[in-house]
C-alpha cells in the first residue's frame, strides 16, 4: 500500500465469514450506529460477497454525494426489493433507461401544484382517522399501525383513486402484511451467508409477491376500463408521455411503479409520523408550542386549508427534527465510477460498496451540539441556513433523492396538524424506545391514548374580520403601465415555476401591463425586444428544466446572445430546492446570458426555496 494512503478502520473479520455473524438480524442499522462511534467518520465492515464502507462524517458525505465521483446503485437489501419492485423509481439502477424515463413522465406530480389538487383526498383519510380515534377515545392504541394506515390509505388515494378504507377492518388490509413480511425478509437476507439465503424455501415469499402483483394489477386493469380525467400519478403512468423520448412506460414498468409509491409512498412517512408523535410526548414543552400552534392557525373548529400549512412552522421543525434522529430510510448506497480518494487518503475502488449512515450523520457532534436532545431551534431558518450542505440527508440524494419528499411533508404535516387539534394525547405506559428495522424504521409496539380537546383546554385565539382589500398605495398607483407589454415565460418540469409565472402576470395584469405567460422555448430564439420580461425557472438535475431546454442549447450555442436587445428590461427569478444538484445554475445561466443582449436587469436574480418550504 502506498505510503500515503491509509487503510480504511473497521472491526477484525473472522474468517470466510467476515463480520456477518456480529449483525443482529433485527437491528442492523441499530448496530451501525454503535459501531460509527467507535470509529472517526467511517468503517469497513467485510462480508463474504463483499467488502462495504460506511461513512457519516460530514465531510466525508460531502464526497460521497458528488455526483461526479460517485453513483446511487443498488446493493444489499435494497437489491432484494427488486424481486417486487423491479426497475421502478427507487430500485432502478441509474443506467436503466426506464429509471430515466419515469423520473420524467412522473415529477409533475410531485409539485406545489400538484400537492394542492392532493390536499382534499389527504384531508378526507386524516378525518377517518380523527373519527376512529373518536370511538377509540381512552383506549390503547398503537401508533405505528394506525400511521401505517393513514399513508397508505392517502397514498393510494391520491395517487391510484383507490381506497383500502383501513381504519374500517381491525386487522391491516392483507397487502399490507404481505408488504410487511417482504421488507423484512429483504432485510434478514443481508444477515444470512449466501448458501443459507439459497437453501431458504421462497413459497411463502413467492406467494406475498403474487397477492401485492394481483391487487396493483386489478387497480390498473379497474383505471384503463373506466377512465377518469385526472392528473394523478395512475393516470401520468398511463398516458404521460416522456418529453425526451415521446415513449410512454411499459405495462410492467407501470407494475412497478405503483408497487414502489404504495411502499415507498406510505412506510416511511408513517415511521416519521410515529417517531414525532413519541418525541413529542418525550418532550411536552415542544408538545405545548405544537398545540398553541394549531391553535392559532386552526381555531376551534377550524377546516383545514392548503394554505394553512405554510402557516405551521414548529410543525415543520418537529417533523424535520424527528427527521434528524431517526431518518426512516436509514442509508442509501452509492460506488465510485473510478479508483478515487476521499479525504485524500482512504482508496476507494471502482465500484466498491460505499454506505452513508444517515443517523450516524446527523448524530455529528460538530455539526449538531447535543445531537441525541430532540430540538427543533436546529430547523429555525438562520441556523438551518448554516447548516452544511450534505449534513443532513433524510431524503437521500441529488438526482436520486427521494421524489415524493414534497408529498410526504405535506401529508405529515396535515396529519399532526389534525391530531394535534382533535386531541388530547397521553402515553399510559412510559413507553421506552425500541426500534424496529425492515428496510425502514419505526418505534415498535408504542401506544398512546387519545381524547377529544375539549374548548376549555384549547388556546383562545382572536380572529381578525377579513380586511377589505387597500387602495394601491402611491408607489403601486406609479407603476401602472397603461398596456405596456410585460412577458412571463417559465422554465418547469414540475410546475411550480408555471404556477408562479402566472402569479407573476396576473399582478401585473392588474396594473396595466399587457401580459403573457408561456414556456421559455416558445420564445427561445424570439425573445421580446421591448418592454419588460420576467423569467422564473429551477434547475433540475443540474441541467434546464423540460420547457428550457431549448433555451439551454441556444445559449450553449452563443445564439441565444447574438440578438441585441437594448430596450428590453428583466429580471429572473430562480426557483426550487437547496437539495438539487446545482440549486441555481440554469437561473444564473439565463439571468448572465439576458444582461449579455443589452438588456436591462430590475433588479439582480432572486431565490425563491419554494419547494422545500410548505
Amino acid at each position: 500500500m502506498a505510503a500515503d494512503i491509509a487503510e480504511i478502520p473497521g472491526p477484525p473479520p473472522l474468517p470466510l465469514v467476515g463480520n456477518l455473524l456480529g449483525l443482529p438480524k433485527s437491528r442492523v442499522v441499530q448496530h451501525l450506529m454503535a459501531v460509527s462511534r467507535e470509529y472517526d467518520g467511517l468503517f469497513r465492515l467485510r462480508f463474504p460477497a463483499a467488502d462495504v464502507v460506511f461513512v457519516y462524517a460530514p465531510n466525508l458525505v460531502a464526497e460521497v454525494c458528488d455526483e461526479s465521483r460517485f453513483r446511487k446503485v443498488i446493493r444489499p437489501p435494497l437489491l432484494f426489493l427488486r424481486d417486487i419492485a423491479g426497475d421502478g423509481l427507487f430500485t432502478a439502477r441509474g443506467d436503466e433507461p426506464n429509471w430515466e424515463k419515469a423520473h420524467r413522465v412522473l415529477m409533475p406530480a410531485f409539485g406545489n401544484r400538484a400537492m394542492k389538487g392532493y390536499f382534499d383526498s389527504m384531508l378526507h383519510v386524516a378525518q377517518q382517522l380523527v373519527r376512529s380515534w373518536t370511538a377509540r377515545a381512552g383506549t390503547d392504541i398503537l401508533v405505528a399501525a394506525d400511521m401505517t394506515r393513514l399513508t397508505l390509505d392517502t397514498i393510494a388515494l391520491t395517487g391510484f383513486d383507490y381506497r383500502f378504507n383501513s381504519f374500517e377492518a381491525e386487522k391491516l388490509d392483507p397487502f399490507l402484511a404481505a408488504m410487511g413480511r417482504v421488507l423484512t425478509e429483504a432485510m434478514m437476507r443481508t444477515t444470512r451467508l449466501p448458501i443459507q439465503n439459497r437453501l431458504r424455501s421462497q413459497k411463502n415469499y413467492r406467494t406475498d409477491i403474487a397477492l401485492m402483483n394481483r391487487l396493483v394489477d386489478d387497480v390498473i386493469r379497474h383505471r384503463r376500463e373506466h377512465p377518469v380525467d385526472t392528473r394523478d400519478l395512475l393516470n401520468l403512468m398511463l398516458n404521460a408521455v416522456d418529453p425526451q423520448t415521446g415513449e410512454k412506460l411499459d405495462d410492467l414498468n407501470i407494475r412497478y411503479q405503483v408497487i414502489t409509491f404504495l411502499i415507498a409512498g406510505h412506510e416511511t412517512t408513517s415511521g416519521l409520523l410515529t417517531f414525532a408523535l413519541y418525541l413529542l410526548l418525550r418532550y411536552p414543552h415542544v408538545l405545548a408550542r405544537a398545540y398553541a400552534e394549531v391553535d392559532r392557525v386552526l381555531p376551534g373548529d377550524t377546516m383545514p386549508t392548503f394554505a394553512h400549512l405554510a402557516e405551521l412552522d414548529v410543525i415543520e421543525r418537529v417533523l424535520k427534527e424527528a427527521l434528524r434522529l431517526w431518518p426512516t430510510a436509514p442509508a442509501f448506497t452509492v460506488a465510485p465510477y473510478e479508483d478515487t480518494r476521499i479525504s485524500g487518503r482512504y482508496l476507494i475502488k471502482k465500484d466498491q460498496t460505499v454506505s452513508v449512515v444517515i443517523p450516524a450523520l446527523h448524530r455529528d457532534p460538530v455539526v449538531w451540539p447535543d445531537p441525541e436532545t430532540f430540538d427543533i431551534e436546529r430547523f429555525l431558518p438562520a441556523a438551518e441556513a448554516k447548516l452544511p450542505r450534505h449534513a443532513y440527508k433524510p431524503f437521500g440524494n441529488g438526482r436520486r433523492a427521494c421524489i415524493g419528499r414534497q408529498f410526504a411533508l405535506t401529508e405529515a404535516k396535515l396529519a399532526l396538524a389534525v391530531i394535534l387539534q382533535n386531541f388530547a394525547l397521553s402515553d399510559p405506559y412510559d413507553y421506552r424506545l425500541d426500534v424496529r428495522e425492515t428496510l425502514t424504521l419505526k418505534p415498535d409496539a408504542f401506544y398512546l391514548r387519545a381524547r377529544l380537546r375539549p374548548p376549555n383546554e384549547r388556546i383562545a385565539v382572536s380572529v381578525p374580520a377579513p380586511k377589505a382589500s387597500p387602495e394601491p398605495t402611491s408607489s403601486a398607483r406609479a407603476v401602472r403601465a397603461d398596456g405596456e407589454r410585460f412577458v412571463v415565460l417559465y422554465g418547469t418540469n414540475l410546475g411550480t415555476s408555471r404556477e408562479v409565472a402566472e402569479h407573476v402576470s396576473e399582478q401585473a395584469r392588474h396594473l396595466g401591463f399587457d401580459t403573457m405567460e408561456a414556456p421559455l422555448d416558445e420564445f427561445a430564439d424570439d425573445l421580446p425586444e421591448h418592454g419588460i420580461l420576467i423569467a422564473v425557472t429551477a434547475t433540475y438535475n443540474g441541467k434546464a428544466p423540460d420547457t428550457a431546454r431549448e433555451t439551454a442549447k441556444l445559449i450553449e450555442s452563443g445564439e441565444f446572445a447574438a440578438v441585441q436587445r437594448p430596450h428590453l428590461k428583466y429580471a429572473v427569478l430562480g426557483c426550487g430546492d437547496t437539495q438539487w444538484p446545482d440549486y441555481q445554475a440554469f437561473p444564473k445561466l439565463l439571468d448572465e446570458n439576458l444582461g449579455r443582449t443589452g438588456a436591462t436587469a430590475l433588479l439582480q436574480t432572486r431565490v425563491a426555496d419554494l419547494e422545500r418550504k410548505l
